[in-house]
């Protein structure tokens, strides 16, 4: 464990009950050691984006404090897709969860296990909306734009709905 650092997690479901598999994903989340989950937004309804037919999206955006070092924490979370029951079949393919570390504090990671900043975040509404929600004037590390900047001038054009819900 290191000095705390607040990290952004994408979380997002389209198998199942999504709704319900979000809440229990950011549960567990929450029991990890050295980890605190400060906010979370709304949940959005969300387009699929990528692969052909498949269900709508639910995704959210969590904001954790953690101890973890960037890669201990992704192993973590890894851990809890695998315990609920995530197979890695087809990229962008319909999932039971999915948690991806969007930001870890103003850190810049490129390996071959993990990218942080996540690569597409600044592409995608069902990222941004989220995002923008709890986060509007946290600066993406490579661009120096504001969450609300990245929003403003994004081009993704699938469909975002807010629903709500406490998650």
């Amino acid at each position: 464990m290191s000095t705390p650092v607040i990290a952004y997690l994408g979380i997002g479901s389209n198998l199942g009950d999504p709704a319900g598999n979000c809440r229990e994903a950011l549960r567990r989340v929450s029991t990890l050691k050295g980890s605190e989950v400060l906010r979370r937004s709304s949940l959005y309804r969300t387009e699929p984006v990528g692969v052909g037919a498949q269900g709508w999206f639910v995704n959210g955006v969590a904001e954790i404090r953690t101890a973890f070092p960037a890669v201990q924490l992704l192993k973590a979370l890894q851990w809890i897709e695998h315990s609920m029951g995530r197979e890695r079949t087809e990229r962008w393919g319909p999932r039971v969860i999915d948690i991806d570390i969007l930001l870890f504090g103003q850190e810049i990671v490129n390996s071959e296990s993990l990218v942080i900043p996540h690569p597409e975040m600044h592409r995608r509404r069902f990222v941004l909306e989220p995002m923008n929600e709890i986060a509007p004037y946290v600066i993406h590390p490579l661009f120096g734009v504001s969450m609300k900047g990245l929003l403003d001038r994004l081009e993704d054009r699938h469909a975002v709905e807010r629903i709500g819900g406490d998650w």
